[in-house]
């Protein structure tokens, strides 16, 4: 089965991270898996999760708590992906409670949620907490920072009948917290904090001239051209000023910070995903947990306070045996942190800067999603017959709830509105436009 679930998501073969939690998921000990970002924790839980549910059993029987939105969502699609025969659902803040309720319905075998929502529905009674046998706290140490506690021990006490507990981190705590319930663990730690580049990672820095590193960070991209670029800031106002200093030279990106609407967070992941937006400035909110694969360059506009923040923000290039660059801009009276330990090399600037060439891909919006009963296929099908689009012009497609989003190549695009004005999915007029 398990070569099967790996054909499904594409991957040759498990890592030595992801056998051992396999087998350490046989034993009846707790778990706690620590392993750096981008090293496939999740696939390491959710094997060792599968091998424990029971097609017989109606009702929750695996719990997943996650500190953000987005990991919920990915966790869940990537369960989905795996193609097992069992149910998978997510809840978290800022999607509709009502959706979430009629799921349980029909119960899902794995629940994955943020502690705020997930307890919200034990209050609620919305399930039967009794059928969950198992709980895995993923990016544990970040839901306590984000202030979860509270709300993931009184999930906890609320679970009666649990027989085993996972703990997933990119980072080691110095005490695991009592109301955890954890007891006898096994513990696989994959952290080599000696370490803090990961392997296929090249770290560089780059100059800027006085205090202000716009102009540096300008040029920089200008350099790197349309590679997939993660810019990390350490504050919101930081990511909006940078995205108003872009748009005005015409560079297309996305922006990410905890002060989004979820509809915006969701769309910009998504654009950057796709293709359409090659950059995206962002807090350390994106530096963990978020599925977006391939990232050639990750660029420190500001400075990493900590090496675990370092860490987890160059986590998200070089990921498992991929290549990625992590650049430092420093400005005058700003040095390299102390705890990189060995010296970067310095990135020459041009002396001119060219702009990167745009993106091939554009978003289609169309108003209809899974809860409207429209998949993928019938997607495809209305571009594909109606919009007269070869599959070449289709890039990534992601349907949610009540809304889908297709890349498009921008070649096509004009023609393709022009098209579909009168056309209808499912015997359904729904609107279909160029994403926000």
């Amino acid at each position: 089965m398990v070569q099967k679930i790996l054909e499904h998501l594409k991957i040759s073969a498990l890592n030595e991270m992801q056998q051992a939690a396999i087998e350490a998921g046989k034993k009846p000990n707790d778990l706690i898996l620590l392993s750096p970002t981008g090293t496939g924790k999740t696939l390491g839980f959710l094997l060792p999760v599968l091998n424990q549910l029971n097609l017989d059993v109606i009702g929750v029987q695996a719990l997943v708590l996650v500190p953000s939105r987005e990991l919920a969502i990915q966790i869940e699609q990537v369960f989905k992906t795996m193609s097992t025969g069992f149910k998978v659902n997510c809840c978290y803040g800022g999607h509709s409670t009502k959706v979430e309720k009629n799921n349980f319905k029909h119960p899902p075998a794995v629940l994955v949620g943020t502690p705020g929502r997930i307890a919200f529905h034990f209050r609620h009674n919305s399930f039967d907490p009794n059928t969950v046998k198992m709980i895995v706290l993923d990016e544990f140490d970040k839901s306590l920072e984000f202030g979860f506690q509270e709300e993931m021990s009184f999930i906890l006490n609320n679970l009666k009948k649990l027989n085993k507990r996972m703990l997933i981190s990119a980072t080691k705590m110095q005490e695991i917290p009592a109301f955890t319930g954890i007891i006898n663990p096994i513990e696989l730690n994959y952290l080599n904090t000696d370490n803090t580049l990961l392997q296929g990672l090249k770290l560089k820095i780059v100059k800027a001239e006085g205090k202000d590193k716009l102009d540096a960070l300008f040029a920089l991209i200008c350099k790197l051209g349309n590679g997939a670029s993660l810019i990390f800031c350490n504050h919101r106002d930081a990511v909006e000023r940078i995205s108003g200093l872009l748009w005005d030279k015409g560079m297309a990106h996305g922006i990410f910070h905890g002060g989004m609407e979820q509809v915006d967070r969701e769309r910009a992941l998504i654009k950057f995903r796709n293709g359409s937006h090659k950059m995206l400035i962002t807090t350390d909110l994106a530096s963990r947990g978020l599925d977006i694969p391939e990232i050639e360059f990750v660029i420190h506009y500001q400075l990493p306070h900590t090496l675990d923040v370092f860490i987890h923000r160059n986590g998200r290039t070089a990921r498992m045996n991929a290549k990625g660059i992590s650049y430092l801009l420093l400005s005058d009276g700003e040095y390299i942190p102390a705890f990189i330990k060995d010296a970067p090399e310095l990135e020459i600037l041009p002396a001119h800067n060219i702009m990167p060439e745009k993106s091939d891909w554009v978003t289609l919006y169309i108003a209809s999603g899974k809860k409207d009963k429209i998949n993928k296929v019938d997607i495809v099908g209305l571009l594909l017959q109606k919009g007269k689009l070869q599959k070449e012009d289709l890039g990534l497609i992601e349907v949610l709830d009540f809304s889908s989003y297709v890349a498009v190549n921008k070649n096509k695009i004009d023609a393709l509105l022009q098209l579909l004005i009168n056309e209808k999915i499912k015997n359904k007029k729904v609107k279909i436009e160029i994403s926000k």
